[in-house]
């Protein structure tokens, strides 16, 4: 009987002492309305969107109150092209000499935090070394590091000499020829056993670069450097591991191809046309268009020295093109979600893309919501990406309304991720 007196009275006070976090929204935007709504009361129990109310809700006795009723409530952002354990700047393309396994790790520590107080709950990292976005995966859902939740495609794939050969530009003698656990694979067999050496790996989707690419150390930025049947063995091998795939393309026939073989998403999509454009919305392939990677090497193009001789004309070329082909792609109709290529320019300044897709003639709600509903439809993952009663409660606020002026993401100053505050 005392036993029993005891545990209610633990019960008693447990239920006493439990606390919601109350949210006050002025203006809120939940990633699925076409409109947003006024006076809205978030209620957060534990990691969880307990209750979602109108109206400013009055606060029980433990509650904690977050007075945002002169701002505006938005789901955390996703960032769906993001190279974490890199950052790219004056004497980079010395770093793969230079920079040990540990260098790197500690690196991206680094920037996963400044993405997350970007508010940038979530990312999908496409590209890293040494397996480190796995590793800073692992240890920030242990909680041993901060940083947004992350899906991460490892080592990106490649064919000899492709945009991720991580031995373009270094001499022959300095590193063994790579093989398809390196990433870099030539003809169906060796595709599939690349896709399964990332599923060993711990990766939890594909990353391909199937066409040339700006920054690699190599003539070419747009060219085909996949065959079909190297693409369909990727592809057919990913669904087996319930592995969805990107592919970073610049030119036409590259993009074909991929979207041909069954591809998720396109990367960058620089010179997609009428025809490509069809082909994704045919095919239902998503285009995340990465403009603020491209606005910066055009930027940094005009630097004498910041980039090897095989790069800068790339760079001055390709990089203005992304944003007329965003507008393009926007009023075609082909669905986009919001990516960056963070780590090509300096992480933490992600928001720069809502101002360039907002430029480029998308309203600003529809900005937000390819970084939220969009991004979580690309992802697969259905637990974010909206304020919804029983989703994640990934939140995060500006002051004002960024409908009346985009640049307002860039001054984020509340982040939650799963119930747990990290800026306010």
């Amino acid at each position: 009987m005392r036993h029993l007196l005891a545990l209610s009275i633990t019960m008693a006070l447990s239920a006493s002492a439990h606390a919601d976090t109350l949210i006050y929204a002025g203006t809120f935007i939940d990633g699925t309305s076409s409109a947003p709504q006024k006076n809205m009361t978030i209620i957060v129990d534990g990691t969880t969107i307990k209750a979602i109310e109108r109206g400013f809700t009055k606060p029980q006795t433990n509650d904690v109150v977050i007075d945002r009723r002169n701002g505006t409530v938005m789901p955390g952002f996703i960032d769906m092209h993001t190279h974490l354990t890199s950052q790219l700047g004056p004497g980079s393309y010395m770093h793969k000499f230079t920079k040990s396994a540990a260098d790197v790790t500690l690196d991206a520590v680094h920037y996963a935090e400044k993405t997350l107080m970007a508010g940038f709950t979530t990312v999908r990292e496409l590209g890293d070394a040494y397996d480190a976005s796995i590793a800073l995966r692992k240890a920030i859902n242990e909680g041993k590091v901060v940083g947004p939740r992350i899906y991460t495609a490892g080592k990106s794939l490649a064919t000899t000499g492709g945009h991720a050969d991580p031995t373009n530009g270094a001499k022959a003698d300095l590193y063994a020829p790579p093989t398809p656990a390196d990433g870099v694979l030539n003809g169906p067999y060796e595709a599939r056993q690349a896709v399964r050496a990332r599923y060993q790996d711990g990766a939890d989707l594909i990353k391909l670069t199937v066409t040339g690419g700006v920054l690699s150390v190599a003539k070419s930025g747009h060219n085909p450097q996949f065959m079909m049947d190297e693409l369909e063995a990727i592809v057919t091998t990913a669904r087996d591991y319930d592995m969805k795939v990107a592919v970073h393309a610049h030119g036409k026939e590259g993009m074909l191809r991929a979207i041909a073989a069954g591809v998720d998403s396109v990367e960058h999509g620089t010179y997609m046309d009428d025809e490509v454009m069809a082909a994704m919305i045919a095919n239902n392939v998503y285009y995340v268009p990465t403009i603020t990677a491209g606005r910066s090497v055009a930027d940094r193009a005009k630097t004498e020295g910041f980039f090897p001789d095989l790069v800068r004309p790339k760079a001055a070329a390709i990089g203005p093109q992304i944003q007329h082909t965003f507008a393009q792609a926007y009023k075609a109709g082909v669905k986009i979600a919001f990516g960056t290529d963070a780590g090509v320019f300096d992480h933490g300044e992600n928001y720069r893309e809502f101002i360039y897709m907002v430029e480029a003639g998308m309203p600003p709600l529809e900005a937000i919501r390819s970084a939220t509903a969009a991004a979580a439809d690309l992802l697969g993952d259905t637990s974010i990406g909206t304020l919804v009663v029983g989703k994640r409660a990934d939140i995060v606020a500006v002051d004002g309304n960024p409908l009346d002026d985009i640049n307002r993401l860039s001054q984020v100053n509340l982040v939650m991720k799963d119930g747990t505050i990290y800026k306010q």
